[in-house]
Parts: structure tokens; sequence; C-alpha cells
């Protein structure tokens, strides 16, 4: 069987899409979304490091815990995060940007801006310039 012709962006929603489902059902196995290498890998990395995603992402939370953070939100800053900091391509301001449009479309009205402000001010610290 061939790889599935996804773009990036279809390739990082679809990784957001299962790794959402997996938050409700872990043990699930692959769900019918189509998911290519670049979202395997994402997928993966997420995986693999979510330990030091989630500590990064606690040392940025202002009063909060990772247990209030909307599940969108944190999938979605878990799967950028994977991306800038563990990926090959590390397009820091692409991860920001493409995590800021999935929590636009399935997140809260306002829920974006707290994703934007935390990748933002990661990107920052690691030297990056995000242009979001």
């Amino acid at each position: 069987m061939s790889e599935p012709k996804l773009t990036r962006r279809e390739a990082r929603e679809n990784a957001f899409l299962a790794a959402f489902a997996a938050t409700f059902e872990p043990d699930q196995g692959e769900s019918e979304l189509v998911l290519d290498t670049f979202a395997l890998r994402l997928l993966k990395d997420m995986q693999t490091h979510q330990t030091e995603l989630d500590a990064v992402i606690e040392a940025h939370l202002k009063g909060w815990t990772l247990a209030r953070v909307p599940r969108v939100c944190l999938v979605a800053l878990r799967l950028a995060l994977a991306e800038s900091l563990y990926g090959e391509e590390k397009k820091t301001a692409v991860a920001i940007n493409e995590a800021v449009e999935l929590v636009k479309k399935y997140g809260a009205e306002s829920d974006y801006q707290f994703v934007n402000g935390l990748l933002g001010t990661v990107a920052r610290e690691q030297g990056e310039t995000p242009s979001c």
C-alpha cells in the first residue's frame, strides 16, 4: 500500500484528532483517520517525550495545573512542542500557527490565545522568533 497523500496541515490535524481521541480511550487502536509518515512521527514524538512536554507546559502555567488545561489545548500544545522541539524540520512558527488554527477550530472561543501565548514564550526561550 502506498503512502497517503496528505498536506502537512491535514497530517497535523489527523495526528491531533488521533491524539485527542486517545485521551479518552488510550488503548484504542488506530482510528479510521488517515495517518501518513509525518503524522505518525508527530504522534510518536509526542508519546515518547510526553513527560518532558508536560513539564515544559506546566512550567509556563501561571496559577494553573496541567489538569485544568482544556484537553483540546493540551493536545495541541503537546503536538506543537513535540514538532518544534523534537521534529526533524524545526519549523517552530509553522507548528505554532497550526496549533492555534486547530484550537480555533476545535476549542473554546479564546483558547487559541492561551495556546499561542504559551508556545510563543517557549519558542522565544529556545531562541526562536515566532512570527505568529
